[in-house]
C-alpha cells in the first residue's frame, strides 16, 4: 500500500506543496491527495482587485495538477481527527471519512469579527474569493454614488479603500482604524500613504473603534454612528476551528504549534503551513499571516516531509519576513522593509517604482505555483524515487 499524503487547502502553501512533493516522492511510493472546496487556486493577494473590478484570472488546480500524479479532491473539511489520522469531508455526494499517513494542514485563515456584532450579517470581505465577488456586485450595482465604509488600517484595508477609491470615483470611500492606518510604516511612507488617501478623496477616521456593524452604517466606541451605504470588514484574519477541535495543540488564537520545520509537536505526522500556523521566525517572533510566511513554512514542511519519509535531509529555508508590499491602486504603492526585528526602516520605495515592484512579486507568485521546483539544483532532484519509510521509523 502507498503511503498516504493528505493536504487541506489549495491555497499558496497546500497547492505548492502538492507539487513540490510529488516531484520529489516516487508515484510508486505515495499518492498526494489536496483537498480542496473549489476547482481554482485563488490569487487571495488579489482579492481586494477583484472585489473592484479588475479580474479574477482562473487557474485551475486539475491544469495545475496535470502530470503531477497529485489527485484533486472537490469538498469542504468539516473536522480532522488526529488521533485516528482521518479528515471528514462534505461534498456535493455527501460526507466521507478520509484516512491519511501524512498530513499538511493548511486550511488558511478568514476575517476575525473580534465579536463584534452585526459583522457577519451586514459586512462585506476580501479574505476569500466568493467573497470578493459578492462585494463586486453590490459596488457594481446602478447608482453609483454611495458611500462605502472599510473597517481596519492594516495592508488589506489600504489595499480595499484605495482600490475601491480609484476604480469607482463615484463612491465616497472612508476608512475607520483603531489607530492610524499603516501607522508601522516609516514617516516617508506614512506621509506618501497620505498623499495618496487626499488624492483618492478618502477620508480618515482615526482613533475610532467600530462596537457594531448595521445595515446602513456602524457605530463606534462612543456612540458615533458612521454611515455606509456598503461596509467592508478588513479588521485582521482568524484561523478556522477546525485545528483547535481536532486534538492537535494549538496556540490560544487557534493557530497549530510546531517546531521549527513545521512539524505537529503532538501528533508524529501532522505539519502545518500558511496562516494556520505558529510559525516562529528568525527573530524569535511569530510570522504574520501573509503570502510570504505561507512561502517560507511550506518549504520548510515539505523539507521535513521529504526527510522523514525518506531518511534525506533537505534545505533550510530561512523564516525571515522582509517587508510589507502595499499596492495604492493602480499606478501608486509602497514597499516597507523591515529590519530583523520586524521593525520599519526609514527607508521604504514608493509611487509607481512601488507598484511595479507589487505587480513583479504578483507575476513571480502565481508563476512559482505553478512552478514548485524553481531553481532546485538537478542533483537534488535525485530525492524522487528515495525510498519510503513510514513516520514511525523515520522518528526511531
Amino acid at each position: 500500500m502507498r503511503h498516504r499524503i493528505l493536504i487541506l487547502g489549495a491555497g499558496y502553501a497546500g497547492a505548492s506543496a502538492a507539487g513540490y512533493l510529488a516531484r520529489h516522492l516516487h508515484p510508486d511510493d505515495v499518492e498526494i491527495t489536496v483537498v480542496n472546496a473549489g476547482p481554482d487556486f485563488v490569487e487571495r493577494i488579489r482579492l481586494h482587485q477583484v472585489a473592484a473590478g479588475r479580474g479574477p484570472r482562473r487557474h485551475g488546480l486539475a491544469e495545475m495538477f496535470a502530470g503531477t500524479g497529485v489527485r484533486l479532491r472537490r469538498a469542504r473539511v468539516t473536522a480532522v481527527d488526529a488521533q485516528r489520522r482521518t479528515v471528514t469531508v462534505v461534498d456535493d455526494e455527501g460526507t466521507d471519512l478520509l484516512a491519511y499517513d501524512t498530513l499538511l494542514y493548511t486550511l488558511g485563515s478568514t476575517i476575525a469579527d473580534h465579536g463584534v456584532p452585526g459583522v457577519t450579517e451586514h459586512a462585506f470581505h476580501v479574505a476569500e474569493g466568493p467573497a470578493a465577488l459578492r462585494l463586486r456586485r453590490r459596488l457594481d450595482e446602478p447608482g453609483g454614488d454611495g458611500r462605502v465604509l472599510v473597517v481596519g488600517g492594516n495592508l488589506t484595508a489600504i489595499e480595499t479603500a484605495t482600490e475601491i477609491a480609484e476604480s469607482h470615483p463615484g463612491l465616497r470611500v472612508a476608512l475607520a482604524t483603531t489607530g492610524e492606518p499603516g501607522g508601522w510604516l516609516g514617516p516617508k511612507a506614512r506621509r506618501h500613504l497620505r498623499r495618496a488617501f487626499d488624492r483618492l478623496g478618502i477620508t480618515v477616521h482615526e482613533d475610532t473603534t467600530v462596537t457594531r456593524v448595521r445595515d446602513d452604517g456602524v457605530v463606534t466606541a462612543d456612540g458615533t454612528v458612521l454611515a455606509s451605504d456598503v461596509t467592508v470588514w478588513a479588521a485582521g484574519f482568524a484561523v478556522h476551528p477546525i485545528a483547535a477541535s481536532s486534538g492537535l495543540a494549538v496556540e490560544e488564537d487557534g493557530r497549530i504549534t510546531v517546531d521549527t520545520m513545521m512539524r505537529s509537536v503532538s501528533h508524529p505526522g501532522v505539519y502545518a503551513a500558511g496562516d494556520s500556523v505558529h510559525a516562529l521566525g528568525e527573530n524569535g517572533r511569530p510570522l504574520p499571516m501573509s503570502c510570504a510566511s505561507a512561502g517560507f513554512t511550506r518549504m520548510r514542511a515539505t523539507a521535513a516531509i521529504l526527510a522523514d519519509l525518506t531518511g534525506r535531509t533537505g534545505m533550510r529555508t530561512p523564516l525571515t519576513y522582509f517587508g510589507n508590499c502595499i499596492g495604492l491602486g493602480r499606478g501608486d504603492g509602497i514597499f516597507q522593509p523591515v529590519d530583523g526585528e520586524a521593525r520599519s526602516s526609514s527607508w521604504s520605495l514608493r509611487g509607481r517604482p512601488a507598484a511595479g515592484f507589487k505587480a513583479f512579486v504578483f507575476r513571480g507568485t502565481i508563476w512559482n505555483m505553478a512552478h514548485p521546483t524553481y531553481g532546485l539544483p538537478a542533483r537534488r532532484r535525485r530525492l524522487v524515487g528515495a525510498p519510503v519509510r513510514s513516520v514511525e521509523m523515520a522518528a526511531d
